[in-house]
Parts: C-alpha cells; sequence; structure tokens
C-alpha cells in the first residue's frame, strides 16, 4: 500500500472513532449536565473535521504536475496541517471560554458510574488512538496525520481532566470542571501554536536534517572520482517531493565525457536510495600544480584566522586569465560577510599580488 493510500486508511479510522465519542459523550454530557463532557464531544467532532482535512489535503497534494505547477501540489498537505493547526487553536479558545464561564457560574453536575466509566473508556481510546495517528504520521511524513494524532493525544488529557473532576464532585461535593478545564485549554492552545510553527518552517525552507545530509554526502563521495562534496541544497515541494543541487570536486583532467557518465551515476544512486532528482554541479581542482597548492595553502591559513568562515570549498586557478577562484561560506550570525570577504583578498593579494582574485560568498545551506 502506497504512502497516500495509507495516510487516508489512518483518517478514515479516525473519522469512525471520533463520530463514535461524539455520540457518546454528548449523551452522557447531557445526563450529567456536564458542559466539560459536552465541549469534549464537540472537541471530537472537530478531530473528525480534521481527518476529513487530511484525506482531502492528501487527495489534492497527490494531484499530477502540471505546466502551472511543474514542482506538483505535494506543499497542500502543509496547507492542511495549517488548518487542522487552527482547529485545534479554534477548540481550545472554546475550551478556554467555556471553563471560564464555568468557573464564574459553576453549575450542579450528576454524574453516574456508567458516565464515569464511558469517559475512562473515551480516555483510553483516544490516548491509544492518538499515538498510533502520530507514529502513523511520523512513519509516513505526513504533518497532518501527526497534527491530528497530537490533537487526540491533548483530548485524551482533557478527558482524563474532566474524569478527575467528576471523582473530585462526586467525593468531595467540589466542582472543578472550569479549573482542570481551562488548564487544558491552554495546553490545547500551546500545542496548536507549536503545529502552526513547525508547519510554517516547512513552507519557508528548514535547514536540512544534518543526518540526512551525512548520508546524501556520503553515498556521493563514495565515487572514487569525486574529491570533494559541498553546497548540498534541498528544496521541498512536499514530503515526498525534493529536488536537490550539490557541487563535487573532481580533477581537471577529467574530460565531459567522463564528468558526464560521473553524475549520471551519482543521480540515479542517489535517486535509487533516496528517491530524490539531484543536480550535480562540478568544482575542478589543479593543486597538483604546486604554486597553485602554495597559494591554497596560505589562503587556509588566513581563512583558519576568521571564526566567522566556516568553509573555504571550490578553489581553482584559471592560469589563461591569471585569476584564483574561490567560494567562501560565513556564518549566519556574521555582520558584514563582504567584508570579512575583502579582508581575505586583501591579505592573500599582499602574499601573491600577481593574481586577480574572484569570490563567491556561499551560504550555509548544509553541514
Amino acid at each position: 500500500m502506497d504512502r497516500n493510500k495509507k495516510i487516508v486508511r489512518v483518517s478514515i479510522y479516525g473519522i469512525i472513532v471520533n463520530i463514535i465519542l461524539v455520540i457518546f459523550k454528548a449523551v452522557v454530557g447531557l445526563i450529567a449536565n456536564s458542559i466539560a463532557i459536552v465541549l469534549d464531544a464537540i472537541n471530537n467532532l472537530t478531530d473528525a473535521m480534521s481527518s476529513v482535512i487530511t484525506i482531502i489535503g492528501t487527495k489534492l497534494a497527490n494531484k499530477a504536475p502540471d505546466k502551472k505547477h511543474p514542482f506538483g501540489y505535494g506543499r497542500i498537505e502543509y496547507f492542511s496541517s495549517i488548518i487542522i493547526a487552527f482547529i485545534i487553536l479554534f477548540a481550545g479558545g472554546t475550551s478556554l471560554k467555556e471553563s471560564i464561564e464555568k468557573i464564574i457560574n459553576p453549575a450542579e453536575t450528576n454524574y453516574s458510574i456508567i458516565s464515569l466509566v464511558i469517559v475512562i473508556i473515551a480516555v483510553i481510546v483516544k490516548f491509544v488512538f492518538g499515538r498510533y495517528v502520530k507514529k502513523s504520521g511520523e512513519k509516513l511524513n505526513s504533518q497532518s496525520l501527526v497534527a491530528s494524532g497530537t490533537d487526540a493525544f491533548m483530548d485524551s488529557i482533557l478527558s482524563f481532566s474532566t474524569f478527575i473532576a467528576a471523582i473530585i464532585a462526586l467525593i468531595w461535593k467540589i466542582n472543578l470542571e472550569g479549573y482542570l478545564g481551562a488548564l487544558i485549554s491552554l495546553i490545547i492552545i500551546k500545542s496548536s501554536i507549536d503545529i502552526l510553527k513547525e508547519t510554517v518552517n516547512s513552507l519557508m525552507g528548514e535547514r536540512v536534517d544534518k543526518e540526512f545530509s551525512d548520508k546524501i554526502k556520503e553515498k556521493i563521495s563514495s565515487f572514487k572520482e569525486v574529491e570533494g562534496v559541498y553546497d548540498i541544497v534541498l528544496h521541498n515541494y512536499g514530503p515526498q517531493n525534493i529536488i536537490a543541487s550539490a557541487h563535487i570536486q573532481v580533477d581537471d583532467d577529467m574530460n565531459a565525457k567522463q564528468i558526464h557518465r560521473l553524475t549520471r551515476l551519482i543521480q540515479s544512486s542517489i535517486y535509487a536510495e533516496f528517491g530524490i532528482i539531484i543536480t550535480i554541479g562540478i568544482y575542478a581542482s589543479n593543486t597538483s600544480n604546486k604554486e597553485f597548492a602554495d597559494v591554497k595553502a596560505s589562503l587556509d591559513e588566513i581563512v583558519e584566522k576568521y571564526e566567522e568562515i566556516l568553509q573555504l570549498h571550490g578553489y581553482y586557478v584559471d592560469e589563461e586569465n591569471n585569476t584564483v577562484m574561490f567560494d567562501l561560506i560565513i556564518d549566519f550570525k556574521a555582520e558584514n560577510p563582504e567584508e570579512i570577504k575583502q579582508k581575505v583578498i586583501k591579505e592573500i593579494r599582499n602574499k601573491y599580488p600577481k593574481y586577480k582574485y574572484f569570490v563567491i560568498l556561499d551560504n550555509d545551506y548544509s553541514d
């Protein structure tokens, strides 16, 4: 079963479970005159809506690329997560409002043993189901399912607080529904904000996971012709649609035929192992020339003095134009990267004035 079918299947389970819980909780809440349980039932209804949104989002995200959207529709899944996060936020806000009203104007409740049994069963069901949905979302890399699972887990805590409040009301005749409801509402609101932040970060473009980038580097470096791997960039057009690029350093004696063969082998191996389409750029190396190697050694010494400089790569000496070329990666925290670049150029030029210097400030895209 493919990823999208699994997401839809889990979401359908979510709709069924939540509709059943809505019916049971609504009946119990009305009989016990418990606003907390009634609100809990409404919250389960929003969970069912979340599952519907996940299904719709998954179906739309699976549309094939077209002329208008050549990278596909995968990012729709992120919008589904945002909608679900707002649903959770709305549920938390509504619950907080009702809880505050309950604190100001407490109402007498009438719990029975049967109603308490149903509430605790609902707690267990939502807890187990929430973990199942969240783990499924993590396994399938679906932020919508992760959001739904987190929501279900929070619901189980909310239901458990209602159960505790009911026990206290039965034994000590103290109504704490409003206070516990307010506390859990704040937790739910925080959860929704966390989901929103994570999803927005995915849409904006986060730094690639170090472990993942290391695996890609390791795979590319396994080819004996590759002397270094740099500038790995991953563009995310949905959880299952990643387009990447990287630069490799090779000996400048390689001809076009050899480079073409090498880059094709790298592309096919990366796609086979990671399912990623990668574009390979070339840095030629000519440090076998002693003078060019000496210039490079001096550059390395200069760069080591600047803690803001993370890496120097792409070094090449264009003998015909008497030009030294290289890239500098400077930490994002550095206040004036251009000034640092000019200082490096000035120092190396003082030592080797015969050359012109062409330097590119590169971004720290990945570790």
